[in-house]
């Protein structure tokens, strides 16, 4: 394999040193090959907001494979699925399912410019949206982390077709349309960014971002891949209150099996095929298996509106981290919001991807080996979200709430 791994966020090369190998994982923690127990804050990059193997996901896995594992048809999980994301995402009047979030994003963009006959998109630096061509471009997330966050194979021509902004910048927003009139397809974000660190936008922006797309006639498409069903049951876009034309989504929705969905306004769906000339396929798209765990791990989220509790656990670690970090005198910037949060150790506000990179990775580098040591995981970068689950309320949380304090006292 390609640096020993197939997802190249997985390797410890920011960091120094090798990643461990996990033989299993039950709620907030993590069974490594050579029987270490590690609390964990990666939770399978989001999608176990319940916490690993939970009994009910399980079950549910369990009892859609007795029927087989595949079909090639359509299965009714599938429409059950549909019901839940509608219901739970106003925004999202049809929903089409598929197999990542690299390819709900890719799908969403071929859409956008389908729907519009319109060609540039805009995107911004340090979002991350999958490694689609057209999206590879200042991207954040392990492109970042490594150095590369304009991929070779991509061509300059499809670059080309690629705005990107600064995240936070109305200003340069409006520039690009003027720039660029009537031909701006859409507008693709993370509405709060996951991949480049957490960061959540200014009061205000997401707003402008609706009103400018609107003014222009270009879509916008918010990429609620790690947010949906996180910050809070309808995303991002619920807590905001903000009405995107496409939403994607992916993780919590396969309950910790491979899965992508893309939705939106019912106008600009049925330019689907087999609707319409726009052309999306694939073979294990609503899959049983996954769409059985997805629709459990919704139905809980349904069941037990963790939301509150959730952030109060985001919020005990964030004050745990800056009030060890006011006491060593250490500047540190701890944004968070529910169950999402970064460490950067920096004394600028972090707010895009340029303050992002104020970061001191070399430090943030010494911090997480402090912490792996002591038993707890964070992703293996300086530049990536971290997560919770409800698992991790008692015990788990205290501990690490004390790991991170130590780790920092001893920098």
């Amino acid at each position: 394999m390609p640096g020993g791994v197939n997802s190249p966020v997985r390797a410890f090369r920011s960091v120094g040193g090798a990643p461990f190998f996990v033989k299993a994982a039950r709620g907030a923690t993590l069974i490594t090959a050579d029987d270490r127990e590690l609390i964990d804050f990666v939770c399978t990059w989001g999608p176990a907001i319940h916490g690993h193997n939970h009994p009910r996901i399980k079950a549910a896995i369990a009892a859609a494979l007795e029927n087989g594992t595949s079909f090639g048809t359509p299965n009714p999980y599938e429409v059950e699925m549909a019901e839940l994301i509608v219901k739970f995402f106003p925004s999202i009047q049809k929903v089409r399912m598929c197999n990542s979030g690299t390819e709900a994003t890719m799908s969403a963009i071929r859409l956008a410019r389908g729907f519009t006959k319109r060609d540039k998109i805009i995107k911004f630096s340090g979002c991350y949206h999958g490694h689609s061509d057209s999206l590879l471009i200042k991207a954040g997330s392990g492109a970042l982390t490594h150095g590369n966050p304009d991929s070779a194979g991509v061509p300059a021509s499809f670059a080309r077709e690629t705005v990107v902004l600064p995240y936070n910048n109305p200003a340069a927003l409006a520039a690009a349309f003027a720039a660029n009139p009537g031909q701006i397809a859409c507008v693709i974000i993370e509405p709060y960014c996951g991949n480049v660190g957490f960061i959540i936008p200014d009061a205000g922006y997401l707003a402008y971002l609706r009103e400018i797309t609107a003014k222009h006639g270009a879509l916008l498409i918010f990429d609620e891949v790690m947010t949906g069903f996180r910050i809070a049951k309808g995303g991002v876009q619920e807590r905001e209150k903000i009405i995107p034309d496409l939403t994607c989504l992916g993780k919590i929705i396969g309950g910790g099996l491979p899965v992508g969905a893309f939705g939106g306004r019912a106008d600009i769906m049925d330019c689907l095929a087999p609707l319409g000339p726009v052309y999306q396929a694939g073979t294990l798209s609503g899959n049983p298996l996954a769409m059985a765990a997805g629709i459990a791990a919704l139905t809980l989220l349904e069941e037990l509106n963790p939301y509150a509790r959730l952030d109060a656990l985001g919020r005990q670690l964030r004050d745990a981290v800056l009030a060890a970090a006011k006491a060593k005198g250490l500047p540190v910037q701890v944004p968070q919001c529910g169950s999402m949060f970064s460490i950067f150790f920096t004394a600028t506000p972090v707010r895009d991807y340029a303050t992002a990179l104020t970061g001191d990775a070399k430090l943030f580098a010494k911090f997480f080996h402090a912490c792996l040591e002591r038993g707890v995981y964070l992703a293996p970068s300086a530049y990536e979200a971290g997560f919770i689950s409800t698992a991790h309320e008692g015990a788990a949380i205290d501990r690490a709430c004390e790991v991170f304090a130590t780790a920092i006292r001893d920098l």
